[in-house]
């Protein structure tokens, strides 16, 4: 029998609707019931793609008995985590603090006013390894709420003091954004540089987008080489290793191993988009043909296997029929058994699959540590092992179309495919952006997610609007389209009146936070980049292309934001990646590049600007006066003329790809 979420917009939440578990969604009558009946809240938190979630839910959800003590005790509520930042943010916090680390699946006991007062994680079925059961601990908690109701209710109070003081703004530094800060953190990110293995840190490993952009435009801004080699390295690294799916294209979460080999499996979307954006960016810059066939590839990916109505699907599964990774991985027998044995021996050899394995039971995930040196051998062995893949059990998809990890997706292929020459993908890319702007905006309103054409209840978060913002600006550059300009500028305004602090002007609220303890704000880069940082990009592109009043006052507000921030980059360089590369591009000007063009423009050097131009900088092109940007600035002598500009100062016009060529080195060396 179906319980209440039944009805849910959350592929997760669908998972868990047969559950004997009487689970409730988050809202306002869960907690009103648990007042009425004066007992706790239990609280889980996962995601579709989660391999522990599925491993609890398999154990102890769909247990009638466990079910029963859940249900006798508690009122259960269950949470998307991708659906409701906000809310895992907030429990997030309070799991930390009381255990010292967190993840998913994330179980917290709450009192029906919502502070938590228990909080773990992975609770087993049966105890081992040191662990109680989640029966234990229910009993455990259940005996507490009865017997020590003070000790309860002391302890809430406590972390509720806790979150407040986690999610309190930033304080004002005497940190000041220069290129003294910024040299600062580049050196203590290439400090941490695994310069072997690649990445940063140990194990486990998960791909440093943010970082690697960041990199890259300071590469960019200062010549330094040992940035533009970091990225190199990792990027090399990612793309032979096992985390990439060297078959079919896209990127798992991260390796639980230092060199890439053994993935988590699940791929995120809101991974491939921030890796497109950097694959695509490192090939565009210098030519690299392993970086154009990954971008490639992950554009692939993301068309093939994640595309939905209406956008991108969030995930696909770590687990298939059950056991992670199962899709993905190799035996040599299983190779000779597909391929014969000449190729299967070839492929073994190439891909690195032994018979003592890379991963569980003696099999392999697929490595491509060098190029083939038989192309045409190695795409036919490619193709047979995937049609052999798509026999086996398929993991899961999570359908569920979230804004900002879609806008991320839009961002990175429009920038690819003007710079590389792909207007196909800028198609694409502005196919998702109107399903967004036309499904996702209720009454005025922008919404985290639908799930097939069904938009879910949740307001959209700080990094929701600040993604599309940077999204519908950036499709506005490379098609020329106005509509995408307005209607992203329209969306930045409503997003400051509804996030920006008054009291702490430059800092920014994570979501509305209605119903919560507290309202979540940490402008800290994590597996995508914080809402604040992302809202840089937004008002740093709204400072270039709006009208000259607006683009002033975004100007002001990005000020104060990066002020306020630059403290991130002095101490936590390497969780600050999207914060690197906002401030890179504000300090070199922000540079832009406007191009006036004839009526009938074949757009060749509006092409060729978009292709050299560094990250960050804007590409304007039009007709004379039809844009801010190109105000008073026409072609020169019957043909295109581009308009280099740092700031407010630009230089004289020129007319070929080589002048801009000689122009934007001659600048980047002074």
């Amino acid at each position: 029998m179906a319980n209440r979420l039944a009805n849910a917009t959350s592929p997760y939440l669908l998972q868990h609707a047969s559950n004997p578990v009487d689970w409730w969604e988050w809202g306002p009558e869960a907690f009103e019931e648990a007042r009425r009946r004066d007992t706790p809240v239990l609280l889980s938190v996962g995601y579709a793609a989660c391999h522990w979630c599925h491993v609890m839910a398999h154990e102890s959800f769909e247990d009638a008995a466990t079910a029963a003590v859940m249900n006798r005790e508690f009122v259960c509520v269950k949470v998307d985590r991708e659906e409701r930042p906000d809310i895992d943010a907030i429990y997030m916090n309070a799991t930390v603090a009381m255990t010292g680390q967190g993840g998913w699946p994330m179980t917290c006991f709450l009192t029906p006013s919502g502070e938590p007062f228990y909080c773990g994680t992975y609770f087993p079925s049966s105890p081992r390894g040191g662990m109680p059961s989640l029966t234990q601990i229910m009993l455990a908690v259940a005996e507490a709420w009865t017997q020590r109701r003070d000790e309860v209710d002391a302890m809430g109070a406590q972390v509720r003091e806790h979150l407040t003081d986690h999610t309190a703004a930033l304080p004002s530094t005497e940190v000041t954004v220069d290129d003294e800060l910024l040299a600062h953190a580049v050196a203590s990110a290439l400090h941490d540089e695994d310069r072997v293995a690649g990445g940063f840190g140990g194990a486990p490993k998960f791909p440093p987008s943010a970082l690697l952009e960041g990199l890259l435009r300071s590469w960019e801004s200062t010549g330094d080489t040992r940035a533009l080699d970091a990225v190199g390295r990792t990027c090399t690294a990612m793309a032979r290793g096992g985390i990439y799916d060297q078959l079919a294209g896209g990127f798992a979460r991260y390796a639980v191993d230092n060199d890439w080999v053994i993935p988590h499996f699940e791929k995120m979307l809101y991974d491939n988009a921030q890796l497109l954006r950097v694959y695509g960016h490192l090939a565009r810059r210098t030519g690299d043909r392993l970086a154009l066939r990954i971008t490639e590839e992950t554009v692939r990916f993301l068309d093939r296997d994640l595309r939905v109505a209406g956008g991108f699907a969030s995930s696909l599964d770590a687990d298939a029929d059950g056991v992670e990774g199962s899709t993905y991985v190799w035996s040599p027998s299983e190779l000779r058994e597909v391929l014969g044995d000449d190729d299967g021996l070839w492929a073994a050899e190439l891909f690195g699959v032994t018979a003592t394995g890379t991963f569980e039971h003696g099999r392999s995930t697929l490595q491509l540590r060098r190029d083939p040196d038989d192309p045409v051998r190695f795409t036919s062995v490619a193709v047979r092992l995937l049609s052999a893949r798509a026999s086996r059990p398929q993991p899961a998809r999570d359908d569920k179309v979230v804004t900002g990890w879609n806008a991320l997706a839009v961002t990175a292929l429009a920038e690819a495919g003007a710079g590389l020459g792909r207007p196909e993908w800028i198609d694409l890319g502005a196919s998702c952006a109107r399903s967004l702007v036309d499904h996702h905006i209720v009454d005025g309103r922008l919404r985290r997610s639908s799930l097939g054409g069904t938009v879910g209840a949740p307001m959209a978060a700080l990094e929701d609007h600040a993604a599309l913002v940077t999204a519908l600006l950036t499709l506005h550059q490379v098609t020329g389209e106005t509509s995408w300009r307005d209607e992203g500028l329209a969306l930045l305004d409503s997003a400051v009146e509804v996030f920006a602090d008054p009291e702490a002007p430059g800092t920014w609220f994570d979501a509305v936070g209605d119903g919560l303890i507290a309202r979540p704000r940490d402008p800290i880069d994590g597996a995508t980049p914080a809402g604040a940082s992302l809202m840089t990009e937004a008002l740093l592109i709204a400072s270039a292309v709006a009208p000259f009043g607006p683009a002033t006052r975004y100007a002001e507000v990005l000020e104060q934001t990066l002020t306020r921030s630059a403290v991130l980059l002095a101490k936590l360089p390497r969780s600050a990646g999207q914060w690197l590369s906002v401030a890179q591009a504000w300090l070199s000007g922000p540079l832009l590049i406007a191009v006036s063009q004839v009526p009938g423009s074949s757009g060749e050097l509006a092409a060729h600007a978009r292709a050299v131009a560094p990250g960050g900088a804007m590409v304007i092109a039009g007709e004379r006066d039809s844009l801010p940007s190109l105000e008073d600035r026409g072609p020169v002598d019957g043909v295109d003329a581009a308009y280099v500009c740092r700031g407010s100062v630009c230089g004289l016009p020129v007319t070929t790809a080589e002048a801009l060529d000689a122009f934007l080195a001659a600048d980047t060396a002074t």
